[in-house]
């Protein structure tokens, strides 16, 4: 006597069918199906992934950059023990990226804050020299002028010494960028300002101010006048009080 494997009933030993059930004994009997194994189905995206990603696209941030390497990594090895139940590699790979290339771009940003605010300062200190240079071109000019038209003293514009005939109208003493009625140079802006005449006619006093255009192209404000004095002051305008330039 034997066991019906499926409903598990004595029979014969050499009973090809089971005589209670039916089932035909000569064929392998078929496992339940609660003993077959399913492989998981259910998969997602790494949320540690997604977090590298979104980070690394701040890389020029050193703190997110660095954020983003290290859930790159985690998200990653992450990945690779899922077996396909955990997807976003190459979002993980995407954050890594990113993130290396904004540890790499660190050095950039200091070397750029460094080096950008010595370069203003050096273009400041140009333009300041640029605008007492001009000032010693005007005070050499104003002589020439009244040397040449003594009749009128110095000039009652900047244009008077410009490019030109070579006559009191226009001296030719200054180049364009100087011989205009309001000449800007280098950063800086210049303000004549002539004497009434006297009582013959004559010019015989001024003012030539040089004031930068912005707090960026420079500093100091200087000021000239007759005397071929050149002052200057920091942050305001200069004036005949103003401290004499060394």
């Amino acid at each position: 006597m034997k066991t019906c494997p499926y409903c598990a009933e004595a029979i014969q030993e050499d009973s090809q069918f089971c005589q209670f059930c039916g089932t035909n004994l000569g064929s392998p009997p078929v496992p339940a199906a609660s003993s077959i194994a399913v492989a998981p189905t259910d998969s997602h995206t790494s949320g540690k992934a997604i977090a590298s990603l979104i980070c690394g696209i701040f890389f020029f941030l050193l703190p997110a950059a660095i954020v983003a390497i290290i859930l790159g990594h985690l998200s990653y090895s992450e990945i690779q023990r899922s077996l396909g139940r955990i997807r976003g590699r190459g979002i993980a790979l995407a954050g890594l990226i990113l993130g290396y290339a904004g540890i790499s771009f660190i050095p950039v940003l200091i070397i750029a804050a460094i080096a950008i605010p010595n370069l203003i300062r050096s273009k400041m200190a140009a333009n300041e020299a640029s605008a007492v240079g001009s000032l010693r071109s005007y005070q050499y000019a104003m002589g020439a002028y009244a040397s040449k038209c003594p009749k009128i003293g110095f000039p009652k514009s900047l244009a008077n010494l410009g490019e030109g005939r070579g006559d009191c109208e226009r001296a030719s003493l200054l180049d364009r960028s100087l011989g205009t009625d309001q000449p800007i140079k280098s950063g800086y802006y210049f303000h004549y300002l002539a004497a009434e005449p006297d009582d013959v006619g004559q010019v015989t006093s001024f003012v030539i101010t040089a004031d930068p255009v912005s707090p960026n192209t420079g500093v100091r404000h200087f000021y000239i006048d007759e005397t071929g004095v050149i002052r200057w002051t920091s942050n305001q305008p200069a004036d005949a009080g103003s401290p004499v330039l060394q």
